[in-house]
C-alpha cells in the first residue's frame, strides 16, 4: 500500500468547508472505496500578530482568540505536497497551522 500522512490543520470555523473542499480536491480525504474523509473537533486559537505581520483577524500587538476547528484527514506520499499547496492557498490566514505525521496501517505492517 501507498504510505499514508495524516493533516492536521486548524481553521476559522467559517471557513471549515471552503479549506475541506480544497484539500479533498487536491487529493486528501481518500481512502480505498472512500473519499472526503476528515475529523473535526471544535476549540479556540489563540495567537498575536506582531510587526510585520498582516492578520486576516485581529490586530499587529493585540491577543486575538478564534473559534477554529481542528481537522485530520488523510493523504499519501505522492499527493502531500499537492494537498499542502491547496490548504496553503484556500486558508484565511497568512500563516495557517498544520502539521503531517507519518501512519501506518495494519498493511503496512510484515508479517503473514
Amino acid at each position: 500500500m501507498t504510505p499514508m500522512h495524516k493533516l492536521i490543520f486548524f481553521v476559522p470555523a467559517e471557513h471549515a468547508e471552503a479549506v475541506k473542499r480544497a484539500v479533498f480536491a487536491a487529493g486528501a480525504g481518500r481512502y480505498r472505496n472512500y473519499d472526503c474523509c476528515s475529523w473535526q473537533t471544535a476549540g479556540t486559537g489563540q495567537f498575536r500578530p506582531l510587526a510585520g505581520a498582516d492578520p486576516f483577524i485581529g490586530s499587529v500587538g493585540a491577543v486575538e482568540t478564534v473559534p477554529e476547528l481542528r481537522v485530520e484527514t488523510i493523504c499519501t506520499d505522492e499527493s502531500v505536497r499537492t494537498v499542502l499547496d491547496a490548504l496553503i492557498a484556500a486558508h484565511p490566514y497568512e500563516e495557517p497551522a498544520y502539521e503531517v505525521v507519518r501512519i501506518w496501517t495494519i498493511d503496512d505492517l510484515p508479517g503473514d
